[in-house]
């Protein structure tokens, strides 16, 4: 350890990101799914050791991928993954019982574990579903037991009615509570607004009853366009509600595939695909992106690239071109639960394939997963060509400038001092500064690109300490380090550069 010689150095220099292949950030994020237990827990019941070792492992396993992000849905079925907002009784899949309290904060331990690692954590909220399976009865406390004229039975479910002003208003208020009361980083939805269609056994469309709120609040418009109309007004009002409350929390959107396809508008995409957002769902994403209602949109291509009715390029291209000019990041949702299910997707990389082209177009600005069972379970390698082929290193997710655009100031006072166990650095933060992390950069070369992330040794939140120990050196190497210090958004501030030890 004496013989080896270190550099600490920080310089004066203004980031500005220019994009590249190399330098290009990257949202990485998984989502983890609660209901019916597909993720987490593994099941109902387990013990609160359990639950939180549980959830530690799927962390430290995102956190070794490289990735940077977790969506966690903490209400899956008009109920509740957290104790500060008790509107709606606790969820049945952590313990078993629809409404026992199971003896602590799932989402606080959630968001605390989450910034430890320095993920980006995003809250998964389903707005309308009410029940899961055919038959299941609602708790006699429910709200919805209370609103029956908020409720609507569709195919066996239970559903709040999205045009019911206050049904609609419940789930927004339940959310925006959540923003307050706990440190979340976003919030996001899937695609369940209104419900996919049910047949019937002659396999027609099974017409969902919300006739008495069209009578009432309908005002002559065709009721494909006051549904349309109704998930609009949602998600424009969600918006609103959590920009006045935390402007630096994210809202984001994870739609079907396609909007609509192109026999039907000439603006669709080129794909023939069974469902589609703005007839099928009464989505219409094209109308909130235009708006900017949202920060973030992760359209569901869970298909390949020689699936003809819905191919991945096509549908990439399709999107990229929905966001240009808007102030809405496109990330691509990545259908990881396929692999190894058909002959597409036994080909071990297709999954990375779709990543690598995705990093052609400046307008895709990362990727999510859905079945991170498979990824755990390194199913055709996929764990190991994550890790070895397109997240060789860490990075910063990206910046969102139409919320802020001002970097934290420089750190001050670094030093570095060798101890048994490698260099310990340290620094001090100025007063009054409003830095939320810090990257530390680092290289054998005195001259290097800090905004190039395979220099990103690590990156340490600031409420953990200002501090990090760096293990990972060899004998008789020079080591160069900078320490940049990020903001919410991640924007970065200014780096100072001065030899502080040599030895």
């Amino acid at each position: 350890m004496k013989k080896l010689t270190f550099l600490l150095c920080l310089f004066l220099i203004s980031f500005s990101f220019v994009f590249s292949k190399d330098n290009k950030r990257e949202f990485r994020g998984v989502w983890i799914a609660t209901v019916d237990n597909i993720n987490w827990p593994s099941k109902q019941g387990l013990s609160i050791e359990e639950q939180k070792q549980e959830y530690i492992d799927i962390l430290d396993e995102i956190k070794s991928l490289n990735m940077n992000a977790i969506i966690m849905q903490v209400r899956p079925t008009a109920d509740r993954f957290y104790k500060k907002v008790n509107k709606e009784p606790w969820s049945k899949y952590i313990t078993g019982e629809s409404g026992k309290d199971p003896g602590y904060d799932p989402l606080e331990f959630f968001v605390e574990e989450a910034h430890k690692r320095n993920l980006e954590f995003h809250a998964w909220f389903n707005p309308y579903r009410i029940t899961l399976k055919n038959n299941e009865k609602i708790p006699e406390n429910h709200v919805a037991k209370k609103n029956p004229n908020w409720v609507i039975e569709y195919g066996g479910k239970y559903y709040y009615d999205p045009g019911n002003p206050k049904a609609r208003e419940f789930t927004e208020d339940v959310i925006v509570d959540v923003v307050k009361n706990y440190n979340i980083d976003g919030v996001h939805m899937d695609d369940y607004f209104y419900p996919y269609p049910v047949l019937d056994k002659n396999k027609k469309v099974v017409p969902f009853g919300d006739n008495k709120s069209y009578k009432l609040y309908g005002k002559g418009m065709k009721i494909d366009d006051w549904r349309r109309k109704n998930t609009d007004t949602f998600v424009m009002e969600l918006s609103k509600k959590i920009k006045k409350a935390k402007p630096y929390v994210k809202f984001g959107i994870s739609p079907f595939g396609v909007w609509r396809n192109n026999d039907k508008d000439p603006t669709g995409s080129a794909t023939r695909a069974g469902a589609e957002n703005y007839d099928t769902l009464y989505a219409d994403t094209r109308t909130w992106i235009q708006n900017e209602w949202i920060d973030y949109i992760v359209p569901q291509i869970y298909w390949d690239f020689n699936l003809k009715v819905a191919q991945y390029d096509i549908l990439v291209k399709w999107w990229i071109n929905e966001v240009k000019n808007s102030n809405v990041h496109l990330y691509i949702g990545h259908a990881a639960y396929k692999i190894g299910s058909n002959k597409a997707w036994r080909n071990e990389n297709e999954l990375i394939d779709q990543i690598k082209y995705n990093r052609n177009f400046e307008n895709v600005h990362g990727s999510v997963f859905f079945g991170f069972d498979k990824i755990q379970k390194n199913s055709l390698n996929i764990k190991t060509n994550l890790k070895e082929k397109v997240y060789e290193t860490q990075i910063l997710p990206p910046t969102s400038p139409w919320i802020d655009i001002i970097a934290p100031k420089p750190v001050t006072n670094i030093k570095a001092k060798i101890i048994k166990d490698g260099v310990l650095l340290s620094w001090d933060d100025p007063a009054n500064n409003y830095a939320d992390y810090y990257a530390i950069y680092r290289s054998t070369n005195k001259e290097f690109d800090e905004k190039n992330s395979k220099y990103l040794l690590a990156t340490v939140k600031r409420k953990y300490g200002l501090k990090y120990l760096d293990k990972n050196i060899e004998k008789n190497k020079t080591y160069y380090y900078k320490i940049a210090p990020v903001d919410r958004v991640h924007n970065q501030g200014e780096v100072k550069e001065k030899i502080i030890l040599k030895k």
